[in-house]
């Protein structure tokens, strides 16, 4: 087999309930010029196997097994023995569109400047069904302004190996925040994009989160920030050459508390919103009364206090226990009154539609 233009590199652990349709979604594609590379992340169901006679039938794909090491060294291993120009992400739970690659390839040869280019996506639940679709920034100077939140899906991204090697690949030290700390450090040598076709449809389907797991993302997410912000300013990173993120590390990076914990929030409701949005109440239920046991939540701002009140009170409801949903709707209300609105904006769409 020839060298190939393009690397796509994919990591898995126990991912056999989706991973036929992830794999046939990238061998399917309309540009074929390609290697498939998969780390099997140490699996014990039928990952491996699968994965196994996929390779056997067909040659573009090379199989990597390892003991479980986690998702960032998995990448890294995976993105250093890529020999494609370029490095194409792909999770197991997803189904890529079949112009992908060549739309993203087309655009990167046509813009030399850009290092990393993302897509819009399509949410899809278990059985594949669409929910809607999510669009980011486009434009470079759009997308510089919105990497507080991490304007990209990371397994729709499209980057150049050359800066990927230039920059070490992922950062272990941001555990669960890597991608969002890869894209910072690429925009100080080149600019970003973001494909506004869907290039892929995103799986949400139900998985436990705990508060704790939502705290190292918010750590390793506003850590990254603020090391880019002291690069920026011609200082040194902190998180060079540093293990973890210890207290000090936090100190120097002057992120506190209160910047915290709001962080925690804002990412719990996201994911509180998407199981209910996907009919997985008991899932929400149980990571919003793991938040409300941490009493961090109440530095969230207003917005994102009063959202999660709401959403406690819909399912309080729900298990049947009405004088606490009264309660939580009350709360939202009197942290922001607007918030009252949202169930008569529907039947105000449909007045306003038979008027």
């Amino acid at each position: 087999m020839s060298t190939p233009i393009v690397s796509v590199v994919m990591s898995v652990y126990n991912g056999e309930r989706f991973l036929n349709e992830a794999v046939d979604s990238i061998l399917n594609q309309s540009f074929g010029d390609f290697e498939f590379i998969i780390i099997d992340d140490g699996s014990t169901d039928s990952t491996g196997p699968l994965l196994d006679a996929y390779q056997k039938r067909d040659p573009r794909i090379c199989v990597y097994h390892q003991e479980n090491r986690g998702l960032v060294e998995s990448l890294n291993r995976g993105c250093k023995a890529a020999q494609g120009q370029y490095i194409a992400r792909m999770d197991a739970d997803d189904i890529a569109v079949r112009d992908r690659l060549l739309w993203q390839l087309k655009f990167m040869e046509g813009h030399p400047e850009v290092g990393v280019v993302g897509g819009a996506i399509e949410f899809i639940d278990v059985t594949g069904k669409s929910l809607r679709t999510s669009v980011n920034p486009a434009e470079d100077r759009d997308l510089r302004s919105a990497l507080p939140d991490c304007p990209f899906w990371h397994s729709t991204v499209f980057m150049r190996k050359e800066i990927i090697d230039l920059l070490g690949g992922y950062r272990k030290i941001v555990i669960d925040a890597e991608d969002h700390d890869l894209w910072l450090r690429v925009a100080e040598r080149y600019q970003l994009a973001n494909l506004e076709a869907v290039v892929l449809k995103y799986r949400l389907h139900p998985y436990q989160v705990t508060v704790r797991k939502f705290r190292q993302m918010a750590v390793s997410s506003l850590a990254a920030q603020a090391a880019a912000a002291l690069r920026k300013n011609g200082k040194p990173d902190p998180l060079d050459g540093a293990t973890e993120i210890t207290p000090g590390i936090l100190n120097e990076l002057r992120i506190t508390e209160v910047a915290l914990e709001a962080t925690v929030a804002r990412k719990c409701l996201w994911s509180i919103q998407t199981m209910c949005e996907i009919g997985e109440y008991a899932t929400a239920f149980n990571m919003l009364l793991n938040l409300f046991q941490s009493s961090g939540w109440k530095h969230a701002e207003k917005r994102v206090v009063a959202d999660l009140s709401l959403i406690a009170a819909q399912l309080y409801w729900r298990e049947g226990r009405f004088m606490k949903s009264i309660k939580a709707a009350c709360h939202a209300a009197i942290t922001r009154p607007k918030v009252l609105g949202r169930p008569l904006k529907q039947p105000l769409r449909w007045l306003r539609y038979w008027c």
